[in-house]
């Protein structure tokens, strides 16, 4: 089976992903370019092994987004099963529209979505593309809705469970206590509890994920508490912030690599998402690999699908920081609470795996002819 799976950068997950789809079938993967401009350079995808990887020359038109007439040519040359990675790219529309005129079938896949407030026209637009597919590729029950309020058929709607990890980097206990202590002085973070969150500053300036609401709760937490926000270097605005907040339990950790990152997931207690709209959200999965109970917003895909209340975590308002702040130490005062949770975030996790993801794309693009 010759498959065609169109994505606008190799991001390391993706390829991840690519390589193991690739073990059913004859995949080639198109990228509309090699990486981001808002990324940092260490973050690097894996090299292709199992699949064909093409790289197309074209116009960037945004960060990570590039129009490529090239596509075109691709897709004549022939393939069974054809899979557009997201719509809104200008190649993915080119490619949408040619396929659509051309009565071409193909699917899309959505890693998420939260439907918003379109003005008419942009609802059309989205409409438009969306609706075009022979089949869809859905992350969950909120992306199901999403892809379904822009036209989708929900009977031809189909769920895979979306993840950046393999089965190995599921732990298969909770870190003890001392394990957690010891990883702290090696990382230099203290004794005390420690909150994780990772994101990047460049994103919306840090306020799409929410750093400055983080900032306001870490105010309202008792001093046994440190928050380490991991992703890129802070703004002069947020250094500033936290000055200003006189905050001596901020500790602004920089970009790290997975591997890297490992170590702080197992030292922290408690994760924190604190975002304004994340169409998954990635970090919530691999945040639970660790068994972490999570902490997150209502704008967060990944929380909606994958948190439960009281079970391994809490979905809040993004705004709210007293009750993030609450909920903080709800966790961190409650030890059989904070138990229960990882054990449960654990629980959760173990079926969303790479390997898992990629299977269920082999059964369904079997039996979706």
């Amino acid at each position: 089976m010759k498959v065609l799976f169109m994505a606008n950068i190799p991001s390391p997950y993706r390829v991840d992903f690519f390589n193991e789809l690739g073990k059913y079938c004859d995949l080639t993967v198109t990228f509309e370019g090699r990486t981001a401009t808002d990324r940092d350079e260490k973050w690097r995808a894996a090299e292709s092994k199992n699949f064909k990887a093409q790289f197309m020359k074209g116009i960037r038109t945004k960060s990570d987004q590039f129009l490529c007439l090239e596509i075109i040519k691709v897709i004549k040359s022939g393939f069974d099963r054809i899979i557009v990675g997201g719509y809104s790219t200008p190649t993915a529309m080119l490619a949408i529209e040619y396929m659509r005129l051309h009565k071409i079938p193909f699917w899309i896949e959505a890693d998420g979505g939260l439907i918003s407030q379109d003005s008419p026209l942009k609802y059309r637009i989205k409409h438009h593309f969306i609706s075009a597919a022979s089949g869809w590729f859905s992350s969950g029950k909120m992306t199901t809705k999403y892809l379904v309020h822009y036209g989708a058929d929900e009977s031809k709607v189909h769920v895979y469970p979306f993840s950046s990890l393999r089965e190995q980097d599921i732990l298969k206990q909770v870190p003890s206590t001392e394990e957690k202590m010891i990883m702290r002085q090696k990382l230099k973070l203290g004794g005390g509890k420690i909150i994780l969150t990772v994101g990047r500053f460049s994103y919306l300036g840090g306020y799409g994920k929410g750093f400055d609401i983080l900032l306001k709760a870490m105010q309202v937490c008792t001093e046994e508490y440190t928050l380490c926000i991991v992703g890129d270097e802070p703004t002069q605005e947020f250094i500033e912030m936290k000055n200003n907040m006189k905050l001596d339990n901020i500790v602004f950790v920089g970009f790290k690599t997975k591997k890297e990152l490992k170590d702080y997931y197992i030292a922290a207690d408690v994760f924190c998402l604190q975002t304004r709209g994340d169409v998954w959200g990635l970090v919530v999965n691999e945040a639970m690999a660790y068994g972490l109970p999570i902490i997150t917003t209502d704008k967060c895909v990944a929380g909606m699908e994958l948190v439960e209340d009281n079970k391994n975590g809490y979905v809040i308002p993004v705004e709210d920081y007293e009750l993030l702040a609450e909920k903080i130490m709800k966790i961190g005062k409650n030890k059989q609470l904070k138990n229960n949770m990882s054990y449960y975030a654990l629980q959760t996790i173990k079926s969303y795996t790479i390997e898992n993801m990629a299977l269920v794309h082999k059964k369904l693009l079997e039996e979706n002819a």
